[in-house]
């Protein structure tokens, strides 16, 4: 019997978190599933990272485990020490429902003892795009999925779904939503779905964040005299001081009008000031006018003659 390496297969340190154990797992699981897979041998990886999986995510199979040491290496033959299944399931290894299929003599050999509970379906994954209006306000959206399901004879086929998927208000982009259940279904139940949010493009604001950016235009007259300007935000329009000589790429704060949190975040209000066309003579007359009365050279910190 040969030694299995489950660090080395999940590529994880020994010193590795449940969560980033977990975070490989679902990495390579996407990679590797036979369904979808063009890799080579992915479904003898596929089977190799469930086994992997199966005991380093729990914490009492996985202290277990560690107890063989690290001076072990892949395919090295091996033979569990004696008395080992009495102490691992003294600890409780061995006593938890297993997911995967086909298991090493490797893991038998520690865990199984030719026992096999009933097992759980995998966890899937999925992208689902949403608008910032949804993201901010919350929303109930429908998201149609092709998940494997069992047939009357026990096969996995493809069948399409359609869930109503409850967005959380304040949701942000790349954040998952975990649907209990969800997943690849299997005789102990099915397994959870994570849909990785993305929040799409807006015409108006740029998501930083929790903080919005606005471009807001404004004339000459209003950068230079002053104004109340009417500005759009997520939750409505409001009122917004320009000062006397405010420039472009001046950049005015509204207070915890970003996104939902805690903190919530802030908008951003960008000035950036437009020029009239000139599309009548009256206009250019004007033009000329500022020209000559205001006599003004934006560029006279340069100092050339």
């Amino acid at each position: 019997m040969h030694y299995r390496d489950y660090y080395r297969i999940m590529g994880v340190e020994r010193t590795a978190s449940g969560e980033e154990i977990k975070r490989a797992y679902r990495k390579l699981a996407r990679r590797y599933h036979p369904d979808v897979s063009k890799e080579p041998k992915a479904e003898e990886r596929f089977k190799e990272i469930g086994e992997a999986y199966e005991v380093l995510r729990d914490p009492e199979k996985r202290a277990a485990y560690d107890r063989l040491g690290s001076q072990w290496q892949p395919d090295q033959d091996f033979t569990p020490p004696p008395g080992w299944q009495q102490s691992a399931h003294a600890a409780g290894a061995g006593t938890h429902a297993f997911e995967g299929g086909d298991f090493s003599d490797f893991f038998e050999s520690l865990f199984g003892g030719g026992r096999r509970a009933a097992t759980r379906g995998s966890d899937e994954s999925a992208h689902l795009t949403i608008t910032l209006e949804d993201a901010f306000h919350g929303a109930t959206r429908p998201l149609r999925l092709t998940i494997p399901q069992h047939d009357a004879r026990g096969r996995l086929v493809p069948q399409t779904r359609t869930l109503n998927v409850r967005i959380p208000k304040g949701v942000q982009q790349g954040q998952q939503i975990r649907l209990a259940g969800q997943g690849r279904p299997g005789p102990a139940g099915a397994g959870d779905l994570y849909l990785e949010i993305t929040i799409a493009p807006h015409a108006l604001y740029r998501l930083d964040g929790r903080d919005l950016y606005l471009t807001a235009p404004v004339s000459p007259w209003e950068a230079a005299l002053g104004a109340r300007l009417k500005v759009p935000t997520l939750a409505g329009t409001v009122e917004l001081r320009l000062p006397e000589g405010s420039q472009s790429g001046q950049k005015l704060r509204l207070k915890g009008r970003g996104m939902p949190g805690t903190p919530p975040g802030d908008q951003y209000v960008l000035i950036e000031i437009v020029n009239p066309k000139i599309d009548s003579e009256r206009a250019r007359e004007l033009y000329r006018t500022m020209a000559h009365d205001l006599a003004f050279d934006p560029r006279a910190h340069w100092g050339a003659a």
